[in-house]
């Protein structure tokens, strides 16, 4: 059994992505230093942590930065952040589409490259619901 659970970023600078994701997703600092920044935000307090990828608390094998990883964010209204998104230069690599399973979202990329996949659940197709047994 464990107590809490969040995803721990490795990234180039902790200050600028720290300030990216409480700019633009609200997260608030819970505890921050040069090298690492806690974050916690949204409506039940999810968290995330930032690490500089490089610190000498990473073994030498993984001190690298994040790659392939996609961190979904769920919200009120998608289309309205791929616009605030837009507005702010924040690189869109897919834009704001309808998907039949459900979901209307668009992909962004953070600072150092991971991908944010900004998803406003919808219903779903009938016909492709229908589909699926």
């Amino acid at each position: 059994m464990f107590n809490a659970l969040y995803p721990l970023l490795h990234v180039r600078d902790v200050s600028a992505a720290s300030g990216f994701y409480q700019e633009h997703f609200g997260f608030e600092p819970v505890f921050e230093s040069d090298w690492y920044v806690q974050l916690r935000g949204g409506a039940k307090g999810h968290e995330l942590a930032l690490i500089t990828f490089d610190h000498e608390t990473i073994p030498p094998e993984g001190r690298q930065p994040t790659a392939n990883l996609i961190l979904s964010f769920e919200v009120a209204d998608a289309a309205a952040d791929a616009a605030r998104f837009e507005q702010a230069g924040i690189p869109i690599v897919q834009p704001l589409r309808d998907e039949v399973f459900g979901q209307r979202h668009f992909i962004a990329v953070d600072p150092d490259g991971i991908l944010l996949d900004v998803i406003t659940p919808i219903a779903p197709d009938p016909h492709w619901l229908a589909a699926q047994g």
